[in-house]
């Protein structure tokens, strides 16, 4: 796989995850239904997603080459970008108006 092709892999996987506890209603996506599952379950799930992402980009970095030694600094700005990415997931669950 061509390095361009595993970076827009781990941001597509990064989009998916970051949006994939707000849109879902089970515990941890295959877990048993919560109905309403509170926002404490959800950051949980978000983390532990952060990590799964991180973990598929760095085995796609070994794949790839040699993986880099990274300092705390990466691994603040890749909260901060997923962060970002769960914003539209966290809208549609807590900000928009759900009829019914």
């Amino acid at each position: 796989m061509a390095s361009s092709a595993a970076v827009w892999l781990v941001i597509l996987v990064a989009v998916i995850a970051a949006n994939l506890p707000f849109v879902n209603e089970r515990l941890f996506v295959v877990g048993p239904k919560r109905d309403p599952k509170h926002l404490g379950w959800r950051l949980l799930e978000l983390v532990l997603l952060w990590g799964l992402t991180l973990g598929v980009g760095f085995a796609l970095e070994a794949r790839i080459g040699q993986i880099q030694v990274q300092g705390w600094q990466f691994y603040a700005a890749f909260g901060c970008l997923f962060l970002t990415l769960a914003f539209p997931g966290f809208v549609w669950r807590y900000l928009k108006r759900h009829r019914g």
